[in-house]
């Protein structure tokens, strides 16, 4: 797949998928004889971890160390998954906390439903 058919697909900017591999995210990914990226299906499966790790919030440094403990083999599985751990924790306390906000939220648009609807029904009541 070109870099184009990639960015679509993913909706990734190409300068981001760029990026990517210059930072060492993505492995290097091959050109054709054109010098034309060519993504290979490894190299979609790539990005769309990427694209989840980073939507769930997992810092550009993390997944950096992910991908050169990846690289480095099977003896760093306990590495790999102690980093996973680590960063499953901090997504949890994150949803905690956005589940407290959309609480506080929803109590406030409660509040105000409940002001607009006393406001009418002060507005409707004749006058004595």
């Amino acid at each position: 797949m070109t870099i184009t058919e990639v960015s679509e697909k993913f909706d990734v900017s190409q300068d981001t998928l760029r990026y990517y591999e210059r930072i060492g995210l993505l492995p290097r990914v091959n050109r054709n004889k054109s010098r034309i990226r060519d993504y290979t299906e490894e190299d979609c499966k790539w990005v769309e971890f990427i694209k989840c790790m980073r939507s769930a919030g997992l810092p550009i440094e993390v997944l950096i160390e992910y991908i050169g403990l990846f690289q480095q083999g099977d003896e760093t599985i306990e590495a790999r998954k102690e980093l996973f751990i680590e960063q499953r924790k901090q997504i949890i306390k994150r949803m905690e906390d956005m589940r407290k906000t959309l609480e506080r939220l929803d109590y406030k648009i409660t509040s105000y439903e409940q002001a607009i609807v006393d406001k009418e029904k002060a507005l409707k009541r004749p006058e004595d």
